[in-house]
């Protein structure tokens, strides 16, 4: 495992700096960056793309200039609503069932790079270690219907539960054919494999992985919808039968703690996929401090092409059945996931 120590810091943090202030740099950023993301996609794509696909007013009136002013009425709404705890709830479990979403999706971030040097740490197994902290949130998730007393909180739950275990599988699977390719499960390797790949013999573009794992792709996107429980897949929170699901009893900040924790969730799958698939950072011919300057503009437009197309099928798609959520996952997706691989291995060895 590779070390925390300023080796993996950009040169401005290459100082000689006290190692617990390097630490909490790093956390900062970090944490900054979770409600940064949050608001980002759900002023671009919440409140503006979907106002414009369903013709929606509300969000493109508000504060003037095309609606600017919906986004903090929202959280000023949030933060002045009276944070209730049910007189029968586990109360200790109930308030920390936010803060476990919320650590799960802090944790994803450590070792997503945005560049050379902009890494917090550049694990040898990120990818696997990525995918494993992002299930925490299933947690999060049972310990909120369970301590909330409510039999809709419970049921949400379950169905969050069920529905998150049985995509976990497709989601770890579509990685494999990347690992298997690019031979590292470190998101820094796979994005410098991508960076010095060749294009029938051609180096100059590298060698993005979509263009040879784009079934891996879709696989992904549709197994990260499933995990972010967004439209076609939002059985946990169905509002016509569950009316929030698992988040039924919670107001105030907390609510929006969970907001949080699903679209700063969503930024950080979206960053996966864009490192996996899409080369994440790398420029052609850039690298070194210009590469740490430019990369993270690279990468977040890359995150922000894969978000839309998450938002697109959410605000597309009717629901789907609980039956036919579960088919999808375990009919479908396992099976071409596995066919997946074994062509991509096959391909390994013959090259």
């Amino acid at each position: 495992m590779t070390s925390l120590l300023p080796t993996h810091l950009p040169a401005l943090l290459s100082l000689d700096l006290p190692w617990g202030l390097i630490v909490a740099i790093k956390t900062a950023v970090v944490l900054s960056i979770i409600p940064a993301g949050a608001l980002i996609l759900g002023y671009v794509f919440l409140l503006k793309m979907m106002s414009h696909m369903q013709s929606r007013l509300g969000p493109m009136d508000p504060g003037g200039f095309h609606g600017w002013f919906q986004l903090i009425g929202d959280g000023i709404k949030f933060i002045q609503k009276e944070d209730i705890v049910p007189a029968e709830a586990d109360r200790r479990v109930f308030m920390a069932a936010p803060a476990v979403i919320l650590i799960s999706t802090f944790l994803i971030y450590l070792v997503i790079p945005a560049g050379p040097r902009l890494v917090v740490a550049d694990l040898e197994v990120g990818i696997f270690y990525a995918l494993a902290v992002s299930s925490l949130s299933v947690i999060g998730v049972l310990m909120a219907g369970w301590a909330s007393a409510n039999k809709y909180a419970l049921m949400g739950a379950l169905r969050a539960a069920a529905q998150l275990i049985a995509y976990e599988l497709p989601l770890v699977l579509a990685v494999v054919g990347v690992v298997i390719q690019a031979g590292t499960m470190s998101l820094q390797g796979i994005v410098h494999f991508q960076a010095n790949g060749e294009i029938f013999g051609f180096g100059g573009l590298g060698l993005p992985l979509i263009l040879t794992q784009f079934v891996g792709f879709a696989l992904f996107l549709i197994a990260t919808q499933a995990e972010l429980t967004q439209t076609p897949f939002d059985m946990p929170v169905a509002e016509s039968e569950l009316v929030a699901g698992y988040m039924v009893e919670y107001s105030g900040f907390r609510f929006l703690f969970f907001f949080m924790g699903e679209f700063g969730t969503a930024f950080a799958f979206a960053g996966i996929a864009a490192t996996l698939f899409l080369g994440g950072w790398s420029i052609p011919g850039v690298e070194g401090t210009v590469a740490d300057i430019l990369g993270p503009m690279v990468l977040f437009t890359k995150i922000m092409v894969v978000a839309f197309l998450i938002f697109w099928v959410r605000f597309t798609y009717p629901r789907l059945r609980e039956d036919q959520l579960q088919a999808i996952a375990w009919k479908y997706l396992i099976p071409i996931s596995l066919l997946n691989i074994l062509v991509t291995g096959i391909f390994k060895v013959v090259a």
